[in-house]
Formats: structure tokens, C-alpha cells, sequence
């Protein structure tokens, strides 16, 4: 298995529909949000690969604690909890989008993995950080076990997670 920044979209799109993603509009299409932020900059799509197949994605955006994407203010309780986590700074760091890997992957170890090469991967970018918005127990269990700060926004029935770098 192997990370790859970036990939054809209408390869991703492919893989999306092939493996009966939701998407926003709960159609197996790629939703609007996902596809903007790819198009925008394919760098912020890294998929995972084995014997050169999509297994997986991960896709990440540049944000702050004020906007969750460029002139979209996020909500009051999002913002009051990533200002705690982030020990009150107003910087810009990624937001970890997504996150997928087929089912038939799981339990291999690959999103440890994963969440070490992001980490390294957004900190030659050079970010000093990244959150993460998660709700699957898998998820929680990687994070947890990074040691990651962490919170819960109700309003979404969220955790958020805040890694420093």
C-alpha cells in the first residue's frame, strides 16, 4: 500500500460512485464540497493505493479557527472549541476533510499509517497543525491513541481532534 498527492478526478469520481459513497447528496456521487476542494487543488486529495487501485482518501483544506473554508464562518460552539484547543491562537492550519479506507482494508494497520504520513506531509507544508472532525470508533481510536487533543461539538455530534506539530 502507498500514499499518492493528488489523482484524476474523474478517476476518484469512479472510485467514489464504485464503492457507494454517500456523498452530500446521498447519491454515490462525489459531493459538491469534496469536488470543489479537489478541483481547486488536487494536492488537497491523497489516495491510497494498492496494486495500483484507489482503497482509499483522504482530503484536506487550509482553514482557521474564525473560517471553515474561504468566506464560510463556521458556528459560534465550532469556534469557541478550536480557539481551546488551539490555546486561543487565531492561526490558519488543515483540516483533515475526509477520510476512507474500504472495508476490506480495515484493521491493517493502514490508517496508523496514514496519520503518519499526514502528519509529516502537513508539516512540510509547513502547518504547526491540523483538526480533524470525527465520529467513526476507528477513528476515535487513532486519535485517542496519538494522544491528540481533543473535544466534542454537539451541535454535530462531533469529536474534534487538534494535532500540533
Amino acid at each position: 500500500m502507498r500514499f499518492a498527492v493528488g489523482c484524476d478526478l474523474e478517476e476518484f469520481k469512479e472510485y467514489y460512485k464504485r464503492n457507494g459513497f454517500a456523498g452530500e447528496q446521498g447519491t454515490g456521487e462525489l459531493g459538491i464540497t469534496e469536488e470543489k476542494i479537489v478541483s481547486q487543488n488536487p494536492a488537497h486529495l491523497i489516495v491510497w493505493r494498492e496494486n495500483n487501485e484507489i482503497i482509499g482518501d483522504a482530503i484536506w483544506h487550509e482553514t482557521s479557527t474564525d473560517e471553515h473554508r474561504k468566506g464560510d464562518p463556521r458556528d459560534r460552539e465550532d469556534r469557541r472549541i478550536l480557539r481551546k484547543l488551539c490555546g486561543g491562537k487565531r492561526d490558519n492550519f488543515v483540516e483533515l476533510h475526509e477520510i476512507w479506507l474500504m472495508k476490506e482494508y480495515r484493521g491493517k494497520g493502514y490508517g496508523k499509517r496514514f496519520f503518519d504520513y499526514f502528519e509529516d506531509f502537513v508539516r512540510k507544508k509547513g502547518f504547526e497543525s491540523f483538526v480533524y472532525y470525527a465520529d467513526h470508533p476507528a477513528a476515535l481510536a487513532i486519535c485517542r491513541k496519538r494522544a491528540y487533543k481533543e473535544d466534542y461539538l454537539k451541535d454535530m455530534k462531533e469529536y474534534v481532534f487538534y494535532c500540533p506539530l
